[in-house]
């Protein structure tokens, strides 16, 4: 019986002093409580970090604590880490220092070197290449290694021996990304099942999306059953990102039986060391936790909120209210973890708002508690109309000329640039704060939001939520979090809308142009579905009239109601993938930082380029058969 301690702890990118003092006091106040201790990959330094692995002076930085915590060891208990290792005298491809995603075992103040790399570490073998990820970007792996040598990279994948209690103990540790082997040539887990392991340890900084868990559990408790031997996977805590895209990482570090069973999983963003009984043999009663993925889509966005909030150093938060779900939804989440005194929700209403949402915005603060202000914007806007309207711009020379035009659609962007970008940004900085972007998915997906208006502001913490998502963790904040009615009943209701103009009355069931029962899901088969689809899918299956089962439209959902025939359809879908790779493309570049909760968030995990759109030769052909059907 081993006693291990699954060291889950909060780590804070691009801070190893910081990650290090919390691992030499864990260090510290376990020692004789247990025989090893083990924390996630990448923990000194971080894992999304940029380009900043190109500084030296931060990788000697790396370098230094891991010393200290190798030297905490002298006394017990030995301990696994991860850390950045440097072979100062190899270059990478780029031709920098050789850098290695590597892990560390230290035991009585000394460093177990690694029995057939020969070094004081071990080197992680699948560098992830994709999505958000781009490990290969930095590091070397173990199968460049064994190239440039001239040996089999299965060589490098071996168990490394921890005397306990005066008995050998074979560990087989490998990083995160070597237990996701499946769709690789190289299998560093079957390589490792081939030497027979006695502890399987698997050290990761994996960041949460919805579903994830699940999965973590059916490929963690196979690659278990495969090796058949105990396996501990220890993941981190905490938020980081790579500039665009911002993660939460949940932990939920599980102890596996040798069949795969889950004998122990701790909580979501717990920071803290739960020490196990870890058997080498034998079977054991489990159990799994069965969270719902509303619920784990609202610890993620909550914990990202505060946490990115606490990371940027400000307690103070502005939320434009207007009266619709997205807006109310970012105010409940933000009153979870602020004090009544730290949100201020504004309301700025133009002629076109009605008393209804108004009233909804006002009953909402008072729900929450919170500060409350209703500044209007009409005066304001008139100013800027009267300023500009009929405005006659002359070349200094006198020889060109143009008269500027206030229409009603650059009138209906004036208003949400002078709500963002005049009013929100400095109430927020008066207030001694930031503002929120209350963007859902949908609208993001086609720029359905004006760039300085209602795309502004510090976080998007909605921006990773289609709008379905949006009111289904609007009602969960109100059934399981608040246990009443904080967001009143009629915003559920009312028809979601921008009240720009006259022709999004939500009185008279005017609103926004998206039908989001549909368009989310359209939308959604373009940026998340595996095999992404374009128009020439979507309308392949229009025609053979399996498009309403192929996106998974509502039960009694019926396409023929809004698009009664081709010309229709073929309008819609080319107005919306038109603006999703055009001018929308150009709004998500300067959009806020988008908190992640799936695959394929907006940012460094939906890369994208400026462009035009463009539609298949097969697409022009079933559009012609369409139009002529």
């Amino acid at each position: 019986m081993l006693r291990v301690g699954l060291c889950q702890m909060r780590v804070h990118p691009g801070e190893p002093a910081r990650n290090a003092e919390i691992m030499l006091r864990w260090i510290a106040e376990h020692r004789g409580r247990c025989d090893l201790l083990v924390f996630p990959e990448m923990c000194v330094p971080g894992y999304f970090l940029g380009d900043a692995w190109e500084r030296s002076a931060f990788l000697r930085e790396c370098e230094f604590w891991s010393q200290r915590i190798v030297e905490a060891t002298a006394r017990g208990p030995a301990v696994v880490f991860g850390n950045v290792a440097v072979d100062w005298n190899a270059k990478n491809e780029d031709g920098r220092p050789r850098k290695f995603n590597a892990w560390i075992l230290a035991r009585n103040g000394k460093v177990s070197e690694h029995p057939t790399l020969h070094r004081p570490y071990g080197v992680k073998t699948l560098l992830p290449n994709y999505r958000e990820f781009e490990d290969a970007r930095h590091f070397y792996d173990t199968r460049k290694l064994a190239q440039e040598i001239g040996r089999p990279w299965e060589n490098f994948v071996e168990p490394v021996t921890l005397d306990v209690g005066g008995k050998p103990l074979r560990l087989g540790i490998v990083l995160c990304e070597d237990a996701w082997e499946d769709d690789y040539a190289q299998k560093p887990m079957e390589v490792l099942a081939r030497k027979k392991p006695d502890l399987t340890l698997n050290l990761s900084s994996s960041p949460f999306t919805r579903g994830k868990n699940g999965k973590r559990h059916r490929v963690f408790g196979a690659k278990a059953n495969l090796i058949g031997s105990p396996l501990v996977y220890v993941n981190c805590a905490g938020i980081q990102n790579n500039g665009k895209t911002l993660y939460t990482f949940d932990g939920r570090s599980t102890v596996y039986s040798r069949d795969g069973k889950v004998l122990q999983e701790m909580a979501a963003y717990e920071e803290g060391v739960t020490i196990v009984d870890v058997g080498t043999s034998g079977h054991d009663k489990h159990e799994v936790s069965t969270d719902r993925v509303i619920n784990e889509i609202h610890d993620a966005v909550r914990y990202g909120a505060e946490k990115f909030l606490e990371s940027i150093g400000t307690r103070k938060v502005v939320v434009g209210v207007s009266g619709g779900i997205d807006s109310a939804v970012s105010a409940a989440v933000f009153a979870e973890f602020l004090k009544p005194d730290e949100l201020l929700l504004v309301n700025m209403p133009s002629r076109f708002n009605s008393s209804t949402t108004r009233n909804l915005a006002k009953t909402l603060a008072q729900n929450l508690g919170c500060l409350y202000a209703e500044l209007p914007i009409e005066e304001s806007l008139g100013v800027s109309r009267k300023q500009l309207h009929a405005y006659e711009a002359v070349s200094l020379d006198g020889k060109f000329k143009t008269r500027l035009s206030v229409e009603n659609f650059v009138f209906e962007n004036m208003q949400a640039r002078d709500r963002g970008a005049r009013l929100l940004a400095a109430v927020a900085a008066s207030f001694g704060g930031v503002f929120s972007c209350n963007t859902n998915k949908a609208e993001l997906t086609v720029g359905y939001g004006t760039l300085y208006g209602d795309i502004a502001g510090f976080l998007a913490p909605l921006g990773d939520l289609w709008k379905e998502d949006v009111y289904a963790l609007g009602r969960h904040l109100n059934g399981e979090v608040y246990r009443r009615e904080v967001i009143p009943e009629g915003i559920f209701a009312v028809t979601p809308s921008a009240e720009l103009s006259e022709h999004q009355a939500v009185d008279e069931g005017k609103g926004d142009p998206l039908i989001y029962p549909y368009h989310d899901r359209l939308f959604f088969s373009w940026v998340q579905r595996w095999n992404r689809a374009t128009p020439e899918e979507i309308l392949e299956a229009y025609l053979d009239g399996s498009l309403e089962k192929d996106l998974g439209l509502p039960e009694g959902f019926k396409l023929k109601t809004h698009f009664p025939d081709a010309k229709s359809f073929i309008t819609d879908l080319e107005k919306w993938w038109s603006l999703y790779n055009g001018i929308a493309v150009a709004k998500r570049v300067q959009a806020p930082p988008i908190l992640a909760v799936s695959s394929r968030a907006f940012g460094y995990d939906h890369r994208e380029f400026l462009g035009r759109s463009v539609y298949t030769r097969n697409y022009q052909d079933l559009k012609q058969k369409a139009l002529t059907l």
